[in-house]
């Protein structure tokens, strides 16, 4: 059965008195039985950290946790009852892929019988009961990590933790793993906690999605959550890609004739009024029209298949927008733009908070 996570009022600090450095800042998360949680956040966000406090790599200087409910943060790492895969795929060379997945088992005294059905099981969930028999030498770098999770998998522990698993496979082959480590998730059902500074990873493999900087957890959410209600510019700059669009002015009237204005444009919109703010606008939600009175230079074209993205240089900054794939356009050509009413993300100029949060 699946176990809960509880992450109170974590807090880390490395070293003492005038060179101490607070990396980890009062993180309080829950994790749910089943769910699958991603720590997103750039290097040296405190991400890591955590990850390994929560494993028993490293000790807390504040704070609780709790695994099932069982207070843990005084548990050696062996008695929690978790399962990591690493960034280094950490197999034993010399011996076959059916030991490295069995040798946990092993170390457990667990029954020779036992333990063979066990590997067989969870290499059928792996689809590697052909590769029982190499060595890692002999495999590919998406089956190695296969084998490392297999290895962690075997143990049936209460919660799985991944320290950047992928970071070391070609794009093609992170697809292919994001795949098999989402499904992977759905057949066991166990609590998962993931580690990556990659927001693609983030945004498709995470039922809730913790985004952190600089110790802080800035917001905690879905997906979709994170992505449609950024709760500041850092989250909204953070995740997407491309990155949302900024653009810094002012509101000008009231109700339906308020107007935001911006260096070289304005746009009826309902800004909030009373301060200066920013207005975030996705690249899908900034259309060209050839009539729109807000105009840019067009300095950058790149098709991509299925869209094709233009960059437009424009007295309040760089643009980028998300056109149809036919979309034919000449660098320094003139272009008029314009924006979606509907999906406005407002923010505070000075502090970056949103302003319109639910």
């Amino acid at each position: 059965m699946a176990s809960s996570l509880e992450i109170a009022g974590i807090r880390k600090v490395f070293g003492k008195g005038a060179a101490a450095v607070e990396v980890l800042k009062k993180i309080d998360i829950l994790v749910a039985p089943g769910e699958f949680l991603i720590l997103v956040g750039p290097s040296g966000c405190g991400k890591s950290t955590l990850l390994n406090i929560i494993a028993g790599l490293e000790e807390a200087t504040e704070g609780a946790l709790r695994i099932g409910g069982r207070d843990v943060l005084d548990v050696a790492p062996a008695q929690r009852d978790i399962a990591m895969v690493f960034q280094s795929y950490a197999l034993y060379p010399t011996m076959s892929v059916a030991d490295n997945i069995g040798f946990a088992l092993e170390m457990r005294k667990v029954p020779k019988e036992a333990r063979t059905k066990r590997i067989h099981e969870v290499a059928a969930m792996l689809q590697i009961e052909n590769l029982l028999d190499r060595r890692p030498a002999q495999l590919s770098g998406g089956q190695r990590q296969r084998v490392a999770m297999g290895r962690a998998l075997a143990r049936d522990p209460q919660l799985f933790l991944f320290d950047e698993p992928l970071s070391n496979l070609d794009a093609k082959l992170r697809v292919e793993m994001r795949a098999e480590i989402k499904r992977l998730h759905h057949v066991s059902g166990i609590t998962s906690v993931y580690v990556t500074h990659d927001q693609i990873e983030a945004m498709t493999l995470g039922s809730r999605i913790a985004v952190m900087k600089d110790g802080v957890l800035q917001q905690i959410g879905t997906p979709d959550e994170i992505y449609r209600t950024p709760v500041n510019t850092y989250v909204a700059g953070f995740i997407g890609s491309p990155m949302m669009n900024f653009i810094d002015g002012v509101a000008e009237g009231t109700g339906a004739q308020t107007q935001f204005v911006f260096a070289g444009g304005r746009l009826q919109l309902p800004a909030p009024a009373g301060r200066p703010v920013t207005l975030g606008q996705r690249p899908e939600h900034i259309h060209l029209a050839s009539d729109a009175t807000w105009r840019g230079e067009v300095l950058l074209v790149e098709p991509t298949g299925a869209d094709t993205y233009v960059v437009v240089k424009t007295q309040a900054g760089l643009i980028t927008l998300r056109a149809p794939a036919n979309t034919q356009l000449d660098i320094g050509e003139q272009v008029g733009l314009t924006v979606s009413d509907n999906h406005n993300n407002w923010f505070d100029k000075a502090s970056g908070v949103r302003t319109d949060r639910p």
